[in-house]
C-alpha cells in the first residue's frame, strides 16, 4: 500500500493513501442500489466475503438485513470492516 506521511504538532503519523469514495452497484433482494465507499473499505468487504465463502453481494445483503433502519448501508459496511479488523 502506498502511504503518505503527515506531520502533526507532536509527531509524524503514517496515513494510508487517501482516495475519494468509489460508487458501486449491488443487488440486494432483487433491488439494485449503489453504495459509495473508499477503496480500502471495498477491499475489506471483498476479503471478508471471500473468507466466509460468500460473494460480495451476499455479504452486503446480510449486513443490510442486520443493520438498524436508522443506520445507512455505507455506514454499516464501514463499521463491519472496522469490526473485522479489530483484535478479538
Amino acid at each position: 500500500m502506498t502511504r503518505i506521511g503527515a506531520m502533526t504538532d507532536r509527531m509524524a503519523i503514517d496515513l494510508p493513501l487517501m482516495t475519494p469514495p468509489l460508487k458501486r452497484s449491488v443487488t440486494i433482494d432483487g433491488h439494485r442500489t449503489s453504495v459509495s465507499l473508499e477503496e480500502a473499505f471495498w477491499r475489506g468487504v471483498a476479503d471478508a466475503a471471500k473468507s466466509r465463502g460468500l460473494t460480495r453481494a451476499q455479504l452486503i445483503g446480510q449486513i443490510d438485513h442486520a443493520r438498524p433502519p436508522e443506520v445507512g448501508l455505507a455506514t454499516a459496511l464501514r463499521l463491519f470492516v472496522i469490526a473485522e479488523l479489530a483484535p478479538r
